[in-house]
């Protein structure tokens, strides 16, 4: 088996990167439903909005895997 791809489903780099895909969609998909542009608050939404379930994400698959 190749070794760019995880083994495992629980593999917590895997699960980051399915976590932050997911939690980028979500907010691309809120944003196209509003029809403001962004503020520096709402920039910084953005980024924990991503980055904090990728975190929490890997912290559950490590400790479980």
């Amino acid at each position: 088996m190749s070794t760019e791809f995880p083994s495992s489903w629980t593999d917590p780099d895997y699960v980051a990167a399915v976590v932050g895909v997911l939690a980028t969609g979500a907010l691309v998909f809120e944003s196209a439903l509003t029809a403001s542009g962004p503020t520096v608050d709402e920039i910084i939404f953005v980024i924990l909005a991503i980055t904090l379930p990728m975190t929490v994400a890997c912290e559950i698959a490590r400790r479980w895997g």
